[in-house]
C-alpha cells in the first residue's frame, strides 16, 4: 500500500501548490532552483473584494479587500515574548519621533508591527542606519533627473509624513535593503512586514489617504517593480480610496505642491505600454487628473524623468494617440543629457505604437494598427537612431564626472520597446548586443542590477520564441510577474 504524501504549509507556494517538500531558502527555494522553475515566493497571498474572481467564496472579486488580510501569524513562547519586548521599544522609538505616545488600539496595532522581522527573528540590521542611507542615496533611484533635484519632494518631507504612516519608514527601510545585494536573504522578510503594516494602516484609510499613507503605497509598488513582484493590486486599491473622497480636489489640500506630486507619480505607473504583464486595467489617471497643465507643461515630472507635455502624449497611447503626435512634438529645453533621453523616449513612442505586442492589455482595439505615413523611417532606422540614443545616455551616466545625473534611471522603457524589435535585432546582431550590453548588470551600478536582470531574462525568452507564438505580456503572466518600465 502506498504512503500517502505529506502536506508541507511551510513552504514557497510553487511547491504547496506541486504537493511537494520545501527547503524554505530564500530568495528562492532549492527545490524550485533544481528544477529550474520559478519559485513564487513565502508572501501572504491576497482575498478579494468585488469584480473579477471566477470560482470560490470570492467570485467576482476585483481588488484585494484590505480588511481580509491576514496579519502575520502569532508566534508562541519564548519567541513572541522577546517580539512583545521589542515591540514595546519601538512604540517607544515611534512616539519619540512622532512626538506622542499611540493613543488608540489601532495605533497601537501599527506601533507594533513597524520594523517586525528584526524583533520576531533576533536579526541584527540596524533599522536607522538603513533609513539614513536610503535618505542619503537609496532615495535617488526614485528620480530621473540629479542628485541634486531641488524637487526631491519626499526628501524635504519624510519625517512629517513618517508621523502620519508608519507603513512608510518600513517600507522605506525594505527599498534600501532591496539595494543592497548583501542584505538580500533579509528581503522577503522585511517585505512581508512591510506589506502587512501597509494593509492594516489602509484598514484605517477607507475614506481618504493620507499623504504619508499613500506615499508608502507608491513605493511599496515601486519596490514591485524593481523586483517583478505584482504591484498593480496596490495601484488600484488606492485609487479606489482616491475616488471616495474625489481625487479632481485633492491638490487643494495643506500641501497641495506635494499631493499633487503623488498624483503624478500614480500617474506614471499607470501609463499606457509602461507595464508588461500587468494583472489589473488601466486606470487612465494620467489623463484623468495630470494633463495638460498649462503653468508648468514643459516642466520635467522627476519620476520619468520626461516633460509633462511628452507624457501627456504617452498617457493617450492605445487611446487617441498616433506616431504623428510623436513626430510633431516641438520639444523643451534640457541638459545634453536629458534631450538624449527625450528624443530616446519619443523613438520609443512611436515604435510602441507601432508594435501592437504593447496593446494587448489595453482596453481600446480600435486604436491599434493605426495607419502609417509612408514618409516616415522605416522600423530599422528608428531602432537604430534609439539605439543611439540609449548609448549616449548610458555613456554619460556612467562616467566618473557625470554621476550627478540620474537619467539612467529612465532609461528601461526605451531599452524594453527596442529590445521588443525582434526582426529588426536578428538582421542586425550588433544592435541586439547593445540592447544586452545595457541590460547587463555591473559592479558600479548594482542599483539596477534586479530589474534589469528580469527585463534581459525576459527580452531573452521573447528573442528565442517563434515570431508571432507569443506576446511579451503573455510571457510575463506565465512568469507570474508585473515588469514595470519606469
Amino acid at each position: 500500500m502506498s504512503t500517502p504524501k505529506r502536506r508541507f504549509h511551510g513552504g514557497c507556494w510553487t511547491c504547496k501548490v506541486k504537493h511537494r517538500k520545501c527547503d524554505r531558502a530564500r530568495p528562492a527555494c532549492g527545490s524550485c532552483d533544481e528544477r529550474g522553475v520559478l519559485c513564487e515566493g513565502y508572501e501572504v497571498r491576497l482575498r478579494w473584494g468585488l469584480g473579477v474572481a471566477s470560482r470560490g467564496r470570492f467570485t467576482g472579486a476585483e481588488a484585494p479587500t484590505v480588511a481580509s488580510v491576514s496579519l502575520a501569524p502569532r508566534v508562541n513562547g519564548r519567541l513572541r515574548d522577546r517580539a512583545r519586548g521589542g515591540q514595546r521599544q519601538l512604540q517607544s522609538a515611534a512616539a519619540s519621533r512622532a512626538g506622542s505616545s499611540p493613543s488608540t488600539e489601532a495605533d497601537q496595532e501599527l506601533g507594533c508591527q513597524t520594523q517586525g522581522p528584526c524583533w520576531e527573528t533576533g536579526g541584527s540590521l540596524d533599522d536607522e542606519l538603513l533609513f539614513q542611507e536610503f535618505l542619503s542615496s537609496g532615495i535617488n533611484i526614485l528620480h530621473s533627473t540629479t542628485v541634486h533635484d531641488v524637487e526631491n519632494l519626499l526628501k524635504a518631507r519624510i519625517h512629517t509624513l513618517i508621523q502620519q504612516s508608519s507603513a512608510l519608514y518600513n517600507i522605506c527601510i525594505t527599498l534600501q535593503i532591496s539595494l543592497k545585494p548583501e542584505l538580500k536573504m533579509h528581503f522577503y522578510e522585511y517585505f512581508d512586514a512591510a506589506l502587512t503594516n501597509f494593509r492594516s494602516e489602509l484598514r484605517l484609510n477607507e475614506t481618504y489617504l493620507e499623504d504619508g499613507t499613500l506615499a508608502a503605497g507608491l513605493l511599496l509598488c515601486t519596490i514591485g517593480v524593481m523586483h517583478g513582484i505584482p504591484w498593480t493590486m496596490h495601484l488600484r486599491g488606492m485609487y479606489s480610496i482616491l475616488q471616495l473622497s474625489n481625487v479632481d480636489h485633492a491638490h487643494h489640500g495643506p500641501d497641495k505642491t506635494f499631493r499633487r506630486h503623488l498624483c503624478e507619480v500614480m500617474g506614471i505607473m499607470d501609463l499606457p505600454t509602461f507595464a508588461i504583464g500587468r494583472q489589473y486595467p488601466h486606470l487612465n489617471f494620467w489623463r484623468q487628473y495630470c494633463r495638460n497643465r498649462p503653468s508648468d507643461h514643459d516642466n520635467v515630472e522627476v519620476v520619468s524623468g520626461l516633460p509633462r507635455s511628452l507624457v501627456d502624449i504617452f498617457s493617450s497611447i492605445g487611446d487617441g494617440a498616433t506616431e504623428e503626435d510623436f513626430w510633431n512634438w516641438p520639444g523643451a529645453l534640457g541638459s545634453i543629457v536629458q534631450c538624449q533621453l527625450w528624443e530616446a523616449h519619443r523613438l520609443a513612442g512611436m515604435l510602441a505604437i507601432r508594435d501592437s505586442s504593447l496593446y494587448s492589455s489595453l482596453q481600446n482595439p480600435e486604436a491599434r494598427n493605426q495607419p502609417r505615413d509612408t514618409l516616415r523611417p522605416p522600423t530599422a532606422v528608428l531602432v537604430s537612431r534609439l539605439v543611439s540614443c540609449i548609448d549616449a545616455v548610458h555613456r554619460a551616466s556612467v562616467e566618473p564626472d557625470a554621476r550627478g545625473t540620474l537619467a539612467i534611471n529612465a532609461l528601461p522603457y526605451p531599452i524594453f520597446v527596442a529590445g521588443l524589435q525582434v526582426g529588426i535585432l536578428t538582421e542586425y546582431p550588433a544592435l541586439k548586443e547593445a540592447v544586452r550590453t545595457f541590460l547587463l548588470p555591473t559592479a558600479a551600478e548594482p542599483f539596477w542590477n534586479k530589474q534589469y536582470q528580469i527585463i534581459l531574462e525576459l527580452l531573452e525568452e521573447y528573442w528565442n520564441c517563434a515570431p508571432g507564438t507569443v506576446n511579451i505580456h503573455q510571457l510575463a503572466q506565465a512568469r507570474e510577474i508585473e515588469l514595470g518600465l519606469f
